[in-house]
């Protein structure tokens, strides 16, 4: 999804590990860093500039919109994604579960609270010798985004698994459906008895289970599923 409105995936033949692999070996330092050594990660994160850019600079495209206005309209229940940039939210959908955290927010690994980043001063405290971080509880807050051997958060996990389990219909939208436990998601809906239907640009691991494929960019199919429905509507 988040590649049309600009940000770079991973993986891909111009993603941000493929081009550079160091950034991919640091990211599995980060989690037993911060685990270790709270004020150690903080002093890290805070020093390096996210390979990613400033994510405040990149905007919903159409795909975005799109679900939110099928949400708006009933049809759509929720969002479960693995992108951490916010961009369901600012589009306008109001059910999302960020399987992978978001950027903007900090977590506590104990209770589970979740807060605004913009409400810290980060930089500030690293001047001031303050790090890291801390939850109402007192433990040590980390980035909302989960790394590499970190246990998806319960309770994103959980009710992640309610809407699937629900659910009769699943569109799956510009995942190369191979990162799991994520990845499995589809394939529950699907043992479930859900329709399948998915929106890439090539074929997955998930294209000879779906009911129907849609293969071209999530920002043009979207809109077009959109009006369809909208017709069907009356």
């Amino acid at each position: 999804m988040s590649t049309e409105s600009g940000i770079p995936d991973f993986r891909g033949p111009s993603g941000i590990w493929t081009k550079h692999p160091e950034e991919e070996a640091r990211a599995y330092l980060l989690y037993p860093r911060f685990l270790s050594d709270p004020r150690g990660y903080w002093e890290e994160v805070l020093s390096r500039p996210s390979p990613l850019g400033d994510l405040r600079a990149f905007s919903p495209n159409p795909g975005h919109l799109a679900l939110a206005e099928l949400e708006g309209m009933g049809i759509l229940k929720g969002v479960i994604t693995q992108n951490i940039d916010d961009l369901h939210r600012r589009a306008g959908s109001a059910r999302v579960l960020e399987y992978h955290g978001n950027a903007f927010k900090l977590r506590c690994l104990r209770c589970g609270a979740r807060y605004p980043r913009e409400g810290f001063d980060l930089e500030g405290m690293r001047k001031r010798g303050e790090l890291p971080p801390r939850c109402r509880c007192g433990e040590p807050l980390k980035s909302d985004v989960v790394y590499f051997g970190e246990p998806i958060p319960e309770d994103v996990m959980r009710e992640s698994l309610e809407e699937v389990r629900k659910c009769d219909l699943a569109l799956v939208c510009g995942t190369s459906a191979v990162v799991y436990p994520f990845a499995h998601l589809p394939r529950l809906a699907k043992e479930k008895g859900a329709l399948l239907v998915e929106v890439n640009l090539e074929p997955t691991p998930l294209t000879d289970l779906s009911d129907l494929s849609l293969f071209g960019r999530v920002g043009e199919i979207l809109p077009l599923l959109v009006k369809r429905v909208r017709e069907l509507k009356g």
